[in-house]
């Protein structure tokens, strides 16, 4: 059975410094609750994974918590730039970022290759992509079969997958509703799994084809009411567009970035108090 923790206890007992730590979640379901509390912990060195980084990422990578980033397409989805992952490869503030990318196919694949335990993932792709000139992980091997050139990149396998999703039973089974990107094959991929969930309920009431993670799959779940936030969660609140449009400046700038993380996440106790806080200023 997976353990029924707060996310402060699990981000303490299950991410270490200098883990590759994955939080994935396409358009809803991102984890920002958890990204949060690894900064509150001041997490280090961390290797960060993702399929689409946007503003998680931009906090974590801001506040110093990362050293790499295997990603594939960065940005602020329908608004601009992610400034401070920019900043930080461009400029190295905090400091230094090591940059892996990849197209979103090899993402998937990777994903896949880990879950599967393999060392790398094939597919067919980067046939005459620019990347392959940026990232040496991209390679090309023969097919034994019919002699097809290939690429292959290495699997992802993260030490701590970080995924949201609406609910867990008390056994620590979770469902996932929705669109699903590739939250399964992370939490698959990853030697730890940790959920946030809106709710722990006593059946997940799974409807046919559901997408169940057993409890075997996840070390711990963290009841995190609205952990998605300003990403939505299907079936219980919509995405916050305004809050991805406000992002834009205070990224924009180190000190108005600095002091923004200061006040709502290091100056929180956890994202409840966090929500309570804006929600009382923007009043």
């Amino acid at each position: 059975m997976a353990d029924i923790i707060t996310l402060r206890e699990a981000i303490s007992r299950h991410v270490q410094d200098g883990d590759c730590v994955a939080l994935e979640g396409f358009t809803h379901l991102i984890p920002t609750a958890a990204a949060h509390e690894l900064i509150r912990q001041d997490k280090q060195d961390l290797h960060l994974v993702r399929m689409t980084p946007d503003l998680v990422y931009d906090l974590l990578i801001g506040a110093g918590c990362a050293r790499k980033l295997t990603f594939s397409w960065g940005g602020n989805p329908g608004v601009g730039s992610l400034h401070r992952l920019r900043d930080a490869v461009e400029k190295h503030w905090p400091h230094k970022l090591e940059i892996s990318e990849h197209s979103h196919a090899a993402m998937a694949n990777a994903y896949v290759a880990g879950a599967s335990n393999l060392p790398f993932a094939v597919l067919r792709g980067y046939q005459g992509s620019d990347l392959v000139k940026v990232n040496p992980d991209i390679r090309f091997i023969e097919c034994p079969f019919t002699g097809e050139k290939l690429a292959a990149i290495p699997s992802v396998r993260p030490d701590v997958t970080v995924i949201h999703a609406q609910k867990a039973d008390r056994k620590g089974n979770v469902l996932i509703q929705g669109i699903l990107g590739v939250q399964k094959e992370a939490a698959l991929a990853a030697k730890r799994c940790i959920v946030t969930v809106e709710e722990i309920v006593d059946d997940l009431q799974a409807p046919m084809n559901a997408c169940v993670l057993p409890n075997w799959a996840v070390s711990a779940v963290c009841v995190v009411p609205g952990g998605a936030h300003p990403s939505y969660a299907h079936g219980y609140y919509e995405r916050d567009n305004r809050f991805y449009q406000d992002w834009d400046p205070i990224a924009r700038d180190r000190d108005t970035f600095t002091a923004w993380i200061d006040q709502y996440i290091r100056g929180t106790e956890d994202f409840a108090q966090y929500q309570a806080k804006v929600k009382g200023e923007a009043k």
